[in-house]
């Protein structure tokens, strides 16, 4: 069950890391392949500039992801996203790892993650979201749920949600307002 709005404020409120699955989450899911084995993987323009706002808030952005892919590696590159976990099978050793290594508490850490290989981490942290078509057993213990799929804004969402209930948002939204 979703978290209520008062309790969903108090779980955004300590969050510093921005953590996020790849496949299902910044990309529809689809892993397409071409006649010569090249992989191709589609990113929303939203979720990178929320990913960018993020970052220019002053907080942090990492990717946890079970598979690997070089796209990933560039996409995560173009965003200053760092550090990129890739080819994780399990997830919750190298998130320990990446909490102990970045001195965060798990529950300073929002995971972005859609299917049953993202629920020891959606487990442990402080804010566990999802796209609206994660996996059934994925949305029934996330904290927030998207109305965004995943590849389709749901990072957006996630991150402009966080960033109102921190308070943070209408600042960044004010460096764009500035007449040309």
């Amino acid at each position: 069950m979703p978290t209520t709005a008062p309790d969903l404020a108090a779980r955004c409120g300590p969050i510093e890391l921005l953590l996020v699955d790849v496949d299902g989450v910044l990309t529809d899911g689809v892993i397409a392949l071409d006649d010569h084995g090249v992989e191709t993987k589609l990113f929303h323009v939203r979720d990178g500039s929320a990913v960018s706002l993020w970052r220019k808030s002053g907080k942090r952005a990492a990717i946890l992801s079970g598979r690997w892919s070089p796209a990933v590696d560039r996409r995560a590159a173009e965003l200053g996203i760092a550090p990129v976990i890739q080819g994780a099978a399990e997830k919750g050793p190298p998130f320990r790892a990446l909490i102990r290594e970045l001195g965060l508490d798990a529950r300073q850490v929002c995971y972005v993650g859609d299917d049953l290989p993202d629920l020891p981490v959606l487990s442990a942290v402080g804010l566990a979201a999802c796209p609206a078509d994660a996996a059934d057993e994925v949305r029934a213990i996330a904290h927030f749920v998207t109305t965004a799929p995943g590849g389709r804004g749901a990072v957006r969402e996630v991150v402009e949600t966080v960033l109102k209930l921190q308070g943070g948002w209408n600042d960044l939204v004010a460096l764009y307002l500035v007449p040309a």
